[in-house]
């Protein structure tokens, strides 16, 4: 018998996209465009490991399942227990060709810039900050991904004020895109002499990282870019040389910033690129803002209030407030484990736009 739940993968239509690509990469015009030829060998090879991904899943189900049938006609007993022992990695497999079916947006594929900046708590928000960079470069760093901080700013006690991180993978974009939002903290704050407790706030912004053109051209005239040197946390890593650059757009007021290189020239770059990405998002944001203008009454209000929770005391917690998906392992999820709340925003993103086309 042979599986049959192959459609909802949308295989065949990843293998006619493959093979056109094939095509295009047997045209000796393509390698004249360096650029083009880039983006189309990208999106071959992650088509490649997904469909082998599929063929592999359906090859291991295909052997179970011969396995089963052997073992009910011959009455051998080994490979019954050979077809069960290979179910939980078929589980396995299987969950991961599923969650990828929920990040099918154009940009889920792509790497992810992300910020992280402190509100309101004061000293609690910025330690909150950095308790949250790195809680995101563990996950990013047990998923295979690289990170680069590309920018961090100190808080004048302890912890950030904000932070930038290039965080290169597969579809990093698409799981981070889920913790988008307001994160909220409450503990016994360590900078309170009565030990109170304290509640902290920080917010977490992603932005594709793919090269695309902005609608708006970016003009020599609309940028004021300043130099200056790199500040350190406690006279530590700071840069001998005024090598940090900050890139003002004038006519959005978008600013950023990076100082992790040492070079000026690098710095300058690296902002530039991010700039980019930014700007593309404004203006996405904007076009988005109108239309959804348009259907105001059909929107929900969503702003303004945190989509998680993380409570250390009175009791211990995370609580995402979008998908009521909670555990008190805490610790864990500091730690890097926020796979699981990324599913199930994914997944409740999935329903929701299920639900749309059914009404």
């Amino acid at each position: 018998m042979s599986p049959s739940f192959g459609g909802i993968f949308d295989v065949d239509g990843k293998q006619a996209r493959l093979t056109e690509l094939v095509e295009r990469t047997e045209d000796p015009a393509l390698w004249n465009d360096p650029d083009a030829a880039k983006k189309v060998m990208q999106e071959k090879s992650r088509l490649e490991r997904e469909v082998a991904s599929w063929t592999d899943l359906r090859e291991q189900l295909d052997d179970a399942l011969t396995a089963v049938e052997l073992a009910a006609e011959e009455d051998e007993p080994e490979l019954a227990d050979e077809a069960r022992g290979a179910a939980p990695g078929i589980d396995k497999a299987l969950d991961r060709l599923e969650l990828r079916t929920l990040l099918g947006a154009e940009e889920d594929a792509a790497s992810a810039i992300l910020e992280i900046n402190a509100g309101a708590g004061g000293t609690d928000a910025q330690d909150w900050a950095e308790m949250l960079l790195r809680m995101y470069a563990r996950w990013a760093e047990s998923q295979g991904f690289k990170v680069k901080i590309l920018d961090r700013q100190y808080g004048e006690e302890a912890g950030i004020k904000s932070a930038t991180l290039s965080i290169d993978g597969e579809y990093a974009f698409g799981y981070l895109r889920s913790e988008m939002g307001v994160h909220r903290l409450v503990r016994i704050s360590p900078f309170d002499a009565n030990a109170r407790r304290q509640t902290a706030f920080s917010a977490v912004t992603a932005f594709p990282d793919i090269e695309r053109e902005v609608e708006v051209e970016i003009l020599d005239k609309d940028l004021r870019v300043d130099r200056f040197r790199a500040s350190g946390a406690g006279g530590q890593h700071v840069n001998t040389t005024d090598s940090a650059v900050r890139i003002t757009h004038l006519p959005t007021g978008i600013v950023v910033q990076c100082q992790n290189e040492r070079s000026q020239h690098k710095n300058l770059a690296s902002a530039m690129k991010v700039l980019k990405v930014r700007l593309y998002d404004h203006f996405e944001a904007e076009a988005k803002a109108a239309a959804e203008a348009k259907a105001a009454p059909k929107q929900k209000i969503e702003w303004g209030s945190q989509i998680r929770s993380y409570v250390l005391a009175p009791y211990r917690m995370v609580k995402d407030l979008r998908t009521q998906h909670e555990t008190g392992n805490v610790d864990g999820v500091l730690d890097g484990d926020l796979t699981p709340f990324m599913e199930a925003w994914l997944s409740s993103q999935a329903e929701a736009a299920a639900a749309d086309r059914q009404g």
